[in-house]
């Protein structure tokens, strides 16, 4: 199984999400790949509506880890299971680096989801600070470690690697090269086998768009790509996903 995810971040409103949703309805899925669209939370159940009939999944950008309370301004993932959802990213680098959110709370929210039966999304990646000073692994170590260390069900959690440095918007835009990724993502899947993950799935992130995706997708232990700018171009989602179904 191969996956496309769609993170729309806050790049589109209510009217655009929902347009966008319908030009997705009309994409067809290729089999054996599964497509997730991760919309903001004001327009996800426009967006459900949108694709209701077809094979696209929803995913949530973020969740609270805890299910109800005083919590103005978050949205737990039990209601976002209620409302549709099947994934959710966590610990997305903007959230972590923009919003500040610590690798206790992605482990919380991890909890939270697999509580409800949401599968994480566990996005981990290196900032271009680290990648000078020798840190990847260390910062990828870490991240996981406190993430996963002990976690039940630890194997239900995907892994998404997607360096800091990479990201359109906080980085530089420019993807990292695939033979990097390759290496990235042999070394975390034997990383994750001491916490009882055996054959992860890993995803890559970080500037992926349909001049590219055929270079990650063509890697061993690369299950699939997050993308960001290119899945608000459906012109480049279709090529994206053509090229998944010869995967």
């Amino acid at each position: 199984m191969k996956y496309f995810i769609a993170n729309w971040k806050m790049y589109v409103g209510l009217e655009k999400s929902r347009a966008l949703a319908m030009q997705y309805a009309g994409l067809v899925l290729p089999q054996d790949v599964t497509g997730v669209i991760c919309p903001t939370t004001l327009s996800f159940t426009e967006v459900s509506r949108a694709v209701a009939g077809t094979n696209w999944q929803l995913g949530a950008q973020n969740v609270s880890w805890t299910p109800e309370g005083a919590y103005t301004g978050a949205v737990s993932a039990e209601f976002f299971r209620e409302a549709g959802a099947r994934y959710t990213l966590v610990g997305h680098s903007e959230r972590r680096y923009i919003f500040g959110e610590t690798d206790h709370d992605v482990r919380k929210k991890i909890m939270a989801a697999l509580s409800v039966g949401l599968t994480p999304i566990l996005c981990v990646g290196e900032t271009a600070d680290d990648l000078a000073s020798g840190k990847r692994q260390y910062r990828l170590k870490k991240q996981l470690m406190l993430a996963l260390e002990d976690l039940p069900n630890a194997d239900r959690v995907f892994i998404a690697y997607e360096p800091v440095w990479a990201i359109h918007g906080i980085g530089s835009g420019i993807a990292c090269l695939p033979a990097d990724v390759a290496d990235i993502h042999n070394w975390i899947k034997e990383e994750v086998k001491q916490y009882g993950i055996s054959e992860p799935t890993i995803f890559y992130g970080g500037s992926v768009n349909a001049g590219n995706c055929a270079a990650y997708l063509t890697l061993p232990n690369v299950h699939g790509v997050v993308t960001g700018t290119a899945s608000l171009h459906p012109a480049e989602v279709k090529s994206i996903l053509s090229f998944l179904a010869t995967c």
